[in-house]
């Protein structure tokens, strides 16, 4: 239970982190509305020619950058909270006794033992099988040795 209830707090924490991230997304906005207020006051000053840096800036840009990001965190926000109530929902009820904890322990350390039955069996049959590989690799080296000797001792000549 008290990974669950981790759980549960670490998703608060990142819609606590969304929250903050939309809040420097305003806040940047808002520079950003700053800037261009400061750009409309410099309209009043003598005119300059900027046609070409104006059309790499604007190219650079999105069309409306606020609506993704606001679109990306509602997307973010309604996925952890649908991961909140999962949580929420698998933690115990208040009908649950430490009685029906227990039987739900216990059938879970049976489903262990019997796991862990079935796994000592396999690595036992994975022995046994390394143990014939290795066997039958021996023989065959053996059987290559001999091979090669025999025809090595043919082609001498004798003396």
């Amino acid at each position: 239970m008290a990974d669950r209830l981790t759980q549960l707090q670490d998703a608060v924490n990142s819609v606590r982190n969304f929250i903050r991230l939309a809040s420097v997304f305003l806040f940047l906005e808002l520079a950003d509305q700053f800037c261009n207020a400061i750009g409309v006051l410099q309209q009043c000053g003598p005119p300059a020619s900027f046609n070409n840096i104006q059309t790499a800036i604007n190219k650079d840009q999105p069309a409306n950058p606020t609506e993704e990001y606001a679109q990306l965190f509602a997307a973010l926000i309604a996925r952890t909270a649908k991961d909140i109530d999962v949580l929420i929902d698998s933690l115990p009820s208040e009908e649950s006794t430490a009685a029906l904890q227990a039987a739900s322990l216990y059938k879970l350390e049976e489903e262990n033992h019997e796991a862990a039955t079935c796994l000592e069996d396999v690595v036992y049959r994975g022995d046994m099988l390394l143990e014939k590989i290795q066997s039958a690799l021996a023989d065959i080296a053996q059987s290559q040795l001999k091979t090669r000797s025999g025809t090595h001792s043919q082609s001498l000549p004798d003396s």
